[in-house]
C-alpha cells in the first residue's frame, strides 16, 4: 500500500492542532498514513501517542533544535527527508498560511504538482485526485495529477471522516535546517485573552453576525446564541467593517475560510464574499427578514423574521431542552 504524508501542525503545549484527525483520515483514504512533526530532540512521545491514537500508522519526528525558532523551514526539511525515505505519493497539508507556505516551497523543489484549498481528496483510476469550491462556492471542480506526486492543503473541517486508531510505529528523523532560507522567530508574545469559545477555524458549530444585528451593543445576541450552542462566533465583513468585531472573526474571501458541521447566519444577506468562506459547511441555518437574502439559496434551513424576536426563542429552547 502506497504512503501518504501528513504534516502535523502543534500548539503551544505541543499537541497536535484539530486539523489533525481530518488530515490523518484524509490520508488514510489514499494509502498508508503517516504522520510528520517537527520537535526538538528527544521530545514527542507524547505527540506520537496521539497521532497513532488518531489513526496515524507511523509517525516521523522530525528533531531539531530549530523547532520554535524558525518558521517553515524545520517543517519544509522535514517533508523533504520524509518524502525521500517512504517516496510517498501524496504529501497533504493544513490550508493554513504556514501550510500553503511548505506545501509551494516542497512542491518546487520535488517538482510536484501543488493542489491548494481541497475539500476532498481520493484516489480515482489510480492517480490522487483533489475536489475544490471554487468561484466563491458556485461550481465543485475536480484536479488530477495521473503519475506524479500531489502536494495538496486540506481545508479545515473540510473532512468528516476518521480512521481508526493504531498503534503508531516512531521513526527519529535528525534534520538539518539553514536559517538563510527560514525566518526567524525573535521572541513569541503570547496573548492574555482566553476564550471559552472553540477557535473559529475548525470549530464543529459557528454562529455568525452580519450587517442586520444593527450595532456593536447589539452583536451580544449573537455571542449568547454561540455560548448556548458551544460554538464559535464568526461575523461578515460588513459587521466587521462597521466596527462591530475585530477582524478575526471574520468569515469569508478575504478572512476565514470555514467549513463546519453547523454554521448558522445571523442577519447576513448572504453576499459572494462571505459565501465563498462558509459554502462548504455540512448544514447552514440562515435567519434574515429579507426573503430574498442570497444567504437562502444556500440554506438547508432558513427562518425569514425579525432576529431579535427569533433568536431569543431560540436561546430560550435551547435552555429549556439543556434543563
Amino acid at each position: 500500500m502506497s504512503n501518504t504524508l501528513v504534516l502535523i501542525g502543534t500548539d503551544a503545549a505541543g499537541a497536535a492542532r484539530s486539523s489533525a484527525a481530518g488530515l490523518i483520515a484524509a490520508a488514510a483514504g489514499l494509502g498508508t498514513p503517516v504522520a510528520v512533526a517537527v520537535v526538538t530532540p528527544g521530545t514527542g512521545d507524547a505527540l506520537a501517542a496521539q497521532l497513532g491514537a488518531l489513526g496515524a500508522a507511523q509517525v516521523y519526528l522530525a528533531e531539531t533544535d530549530a523547532a520554535g525558532s524558525l518558521l517553515v523551514g524545520p517543517q519544509l526539511e522535514a517533508l523533504a527527508a520524509a518524502s525521500a525515505a517512504l517516496s510517498p505519493t501524496a504529501i497533504l497539508v493544513e490550508n493554513s498560511v504556514e501550510g500553503r507556505d511548505v506545501a509551494g516551497r516542497l512542491a518546487v523543489r520535488l517538482g510536484a504538482a501543488l493542489f491548494v484549498d481541497a475539500v476532498d481528496v481520493a484516489v480515482v483510476g489510480g492517480a490522487t485526485t483533489t475536489t475544490h469550491s471554487v468561484f466563491g462556492g458556485a461550481y465543485t471542480v475536480q484536479s488530477t495529477t495521473p503519475g506524479s506526486l500531489a502536494i495538496v492543503t486540506i481545508r479545515t473541517g473540510a473532512i468528516d471522516a476518521r480512521a481508526d486508531a493504531a498503534t503508531a510505529a516512531i521513526t527519529r528523523l535528525p534534520v538539518s535546517v539553514s536559517e538563510a532560507t527560514s525566518a526567524t522567530i525573535d521572541a513569541i508574545t503570547v496573548s492574555t485573552e482566553v476564550s471559552s469559545r472553540p477557535e473559529l477555524r475548525g470549530a464543529k458549530t459557528i454562529v455568525s453576525g452580519g450587517r442586520g444585528v444593527g450595532s456593536k451593543e447589539n452583536f451580544h445576541i449573537v455571542e449568547e446564541l454561540a455560548d448556548a450552542l458551544g460554538a464559535a462566533v464568526g461575523a461578515s465583513r460588513a459587521a466587521v467593517d462597521a466596527g462591530y468585531v475585530p477582524q478575526s472573526f471574520q468569515v469569508g474571501q478575504t478572512g476565514s475560510t470555514v467549513a463546519p458541521q453547523l454554521y448558522i447566519a445571523v442577519g447576513i444577506s448572504g453576499a459572494i464574499q462571505h459565501r465563498a468562506g462558509m459554502q462548504t459547511s455540512k448544514t447552514i441555518v440562515a435567519i434574515d427578514k429579507d426573503p430574498e437574502a442570497p444567504i437562502f439559496e444556500i440554506a438547508d434551513f432558513g427562518i425569514v423574521g425579525d432576529l431579535f424576536t427569533v433568536v431569543p426563542r431560540v436561546i430560550a429552547a435551547l435552555d429549556a431542552r439543556a434543563k
